[in-house]
């Protein structure tokens, strides 16, 4: 089966044609689980790819996607004040549950669930930047200003 095919794909595309972008969906052969090798396999910059990155409020058990830079870390303490809450990474099976998505593929939007969203501000510096579709072989690109409209987020520095 194509990775094009799949179910999780046609859900990122289904979102793309929601929001009225007409991005394309790129299949590689090598996986793009972390950005580094996203960006190998693209070919571009590792600032240029975008980790759907997914946190638990610690209390309200709520959850906070970040839009990261690919070699940006996430400075958690701010965004615990940002969000008035202590905050930790999602494991595995809350970021399923939350977006719909595997780790290593989850897309900026499209989700199963709608979150608090914050996008890096580093990425709306780029030209272009590419995003997980879907399946950790797929991914899409667009420009810094329709992630942010389509992810509906807060630009914010994450480091």
């Amino acid at each position: 089966m194509a990775y094009a095919d799949r179910a999780s794909v046609r859900r990122v595309r289904e979102a793309l044609e929601e929001r009225g972008l007409s991005a394309e969906m790129v299949e590689l052969e090598q996986t793009a689980r972390s950005a580094v090798e996203a960006a190998e396999a693209l070919g571009c910059r590792v600032e240029q790819i975008v980790k759907s990155l997914v946190f638990r409020g610690s209390e309200s058990g709520g959850s906070i996607l970040v839009l990261a830079s690919g070699p940006n870390r996430v400075n958690e303490e701010y965004l615990s004040a940002l969000v008035s809450e202590p905050v930790e990474k999602a494991d595995a099976a809350f970021v399923r549950d939350k977006t719909g998505y595997a780790i290593g593929g989850v897309p900026p939007f499209g989700h199963a669930e709608p979150h608090l969203t914050f996008v890096d501000e580093d990425l709306m510096r780029q030209e272009a930047v590419w995003a997980a579709g879907g399946h950790t072989h797929v991914v899409f690109g667009l420009r810094p200003a329709e992630l942010l409209e389509a992810s509906g987020g807060e630009v914010i520095p994450v480091q």
